[in-house]
């Protein structure tokens, strides 16, 4: 297997591991399919033709279940070392850029820069809500890290 190019949507973490982000609603076009989704979306957007994960979130929010998206996404954080891997959500930034976030933190940033980090990286607008940003700050790095 292998990851992803540098390229449009394409995240590479501190460690090196790259992961692609991207909003549902555009549909995959040209684009390579991924190994492995995670999205954060209200309703579980398969079947889908690649594995995937959903993480029930919806628009302009935080993930219902807290632990079930940490599972997902260190998952999709072990997996990204050799496997092409995908985050999203319907508009690929938001609930996408809460996800880079906890990549981001598993990956070494501290909770507290992960916005900053994801914005410069992914979106300006990455992590669109107060409660979203609170969300991303309660993150219990030491819990996450590898």
């Amino acid at each position: 297997m292998a990851t992803w190019e540098q390229g449009a949507g394409v995240v590479e973490l501190p460690d090196g591991r790259r992961v692609r982000g991207r909003g549902l609603r555009a549909g995959l076009g040209d684009r390579a399919a991924p190994d492995l989704g995670v999205y954060l979306v209200g309703a579980d957007p398969g079947p889908l033709p690649w594995e995937h994960r959903w993480v029930r979130c919806g628009d302009f929010r935080a993930p219902r279940d807290p632990d079930a998206a940490f599972t997902a996404l260190r998952e999709a954080y072990d997996r990204a070392d050799a496997e092409r891997v995908e985050v999203g959500c319907g508009g690929g930034v938001g609930r996408t850029g809460l996800a880079l976030c906890v990549l981001a933190v598993v990956g070494g940033i501290a909770p507290d820069d992960a916005v900053a980090w994801v914005r410069e990286r992914h979106h300006p607008r990455a992590v669109e809500t107060p409660w979203q940003r609170r969300w991303v700050h309660r993150l219990p790095a030491p819990a996450l890290r590898a």
